[in-house]
């Protein structure tokens, strides 16, 4: 670990530390400002965030704000799932046997989807050793958000979710997009240079390389395997990164960890903390191991993973966070089209004066007017592309708060 004494200084955080402050564990998620819904009429992103001096209770449908579907060649649908994850205010680093993510979710991301791990669930020949990589076999079913149902309806990411969060913007260092279920936030796929936070902004490389292998005989260990546990030969059918195992841990090739992560500052740490990233290459393409890592850095609390989980009901004493800009006030109707845009959009469902910001998913002001009157239009044309929440007050006091997707 390039820094010692930070790292050390991190994992003494005590919870009293934590409980003085909401902080970005509280205050990160994007939260359902008012009945909106999505797919299929489900209210969409997260619903409440309740919290104590020891965790936070993130309650969602696992519904995205922005639009989902189709998935070509998969017969499942996205359906509400009512999920309570539990997350804990003070993540600890595992000393020990280092915990696999599991199938199914393995944390959340800010809009209440689940994070899912690189794998499909299936193996060669059932035999748990050469499990297939999602992304390169379930890849053709991922919507235009590179997302898709599993069986029970829950729709879910297995890799960087492009919709949430603009993921080309390499001036500036990425949002908090998530929180893995060892309470360790998961960050978009641009960070700092250095982990002290100096050195400009850059992409976070993975360490995971490509094995040098003609046939799929060992493990990246050196294991030999006996042929009944043996994958198919590298071929047009089986090409290199059809299965997770292809992959190895190169130290000093990347930014990142085993666990695709490390000790470093943040904006929202400024007094550091361990963080996971989002991996992508230099041509924007997802990386494995993707999000988090095989395991986790830090220790699981029960709860969150396992059949029928994600279904936590707080046996503390909670205070429900309520963001300003949620604060009880009369609602427009307000209408903004089209989105996705392009150079501009149009607001529209507003009488008399009013004005507007645009702010990004770290919550900038990135574009805003006033004293506009009646429908108008906004030019987007400065925006990259991204995701972005336009908040409309007119002079009555009345609000409303939109999300816009900018595509180019």
């Amino acid at each position: 670990m390039r820094l010692p004494i930070l790292a050390t200084a991190i994992l003494l955080l005590t919870s009293t530390a934590y409980a003085q402050r909401s902080g970005p564990e509280v205050t990160s998620w994007l939260i359902n400002p008012g009945g909106q819904s999505g797919h299929n009429g489900i209210p969409s992103n997260v619903q409440r965030v309740q919290y104590s001096s020891a965790n936070v209770y993130v309650s969602c449908t696992c519904i995205p704000g922005y639009d989902i579907g189709p998935w070509v060649g998969n017969p499942n649908e996205a359906a509400n799932q009512d999920f309570t994850f539990k997350i804990t205010r003070t993540p600890q680093r595992n000393t020990g046997t280092p915990v696999a993510t599991p199938l199914g979710h393995i944390g959340v991301w800010s809009n209440g989807v689940s994070v899912f791990n690189a794998k499909d669930a299936r193996s060669y020949n059932n035999a748990g050793v050469w499990n297939q990589n999602a992304i390169v076999v379930e890849g053709p079913s991922f919507d235009t958000c590179l997302g898709h149902p599993a069986p029970n309806g829950e729709y879910h990411h297995h890799l960087n979710p492009r919709c949430l969060y603009d993921d080309r913007d390499s001036s500036r260092h990425s949002p908090i997009i998530g929180y893995a279920f060892d309470g360790f936030p998961i960050y978009g796929a641009y960070g700092f240079a250095n982990a002290d936070g100096t050195g400009g902004i850059t992409r976070m490389r993975s360490t995971y390389r490509l094995r040098s292998i003609t046939d799929r005989t060992t493990l990246a260990g050196g294991q030999t395997l006996p042929v009944a546990q043996q994958g198919p030969a590298i071929s047009a059918r089986y090409p290199l990164g059809y299965y997770i195992e292809d992959y190895e841990v190169v130290p000093g090739s990347g930014d990142l960890d085993e666990h695709n992560g490390r000790v470093c500052i943040t904006p929202e740490y400024p007094d550091g903390t361990y963080a996971y990233f989002v991996t992508l290459d230099e041509d924007g393409s997802a990386a494995y191991p993707y999000t988090l890592g095989p395991t986790y850095y830090g220790t699981v609390p029960p709860g969150n993973t396992g059949p029928q989980s994600g279904h936590n009901t707080p046996t503390e004493a909670v205070v429900t966070y309520a963001p300003a800009s949620i604060a009880a006030a009369p609602t427009l109707e307000l209408g903004l089209a089209p989105n996705p845009a392009t150079d501009r959009a149009l607001v529209s469902g507003i009488t008399g004066a009013w004005s507007y910001a645009v702010r990004d998913l770290l919550g900038r002001t990135v574009a805003s007017g006033d004293d506009l009157r009646g429908d108008a239009l906004l030019d987007l044309s400065s925006l990259a592309s991204g995701v972005y929440l336009l908040s409309v007050e007119s002079a009555s006091l009345a609000r409303a708060t939109k999300r816009l997707v900018v595509r180019r």
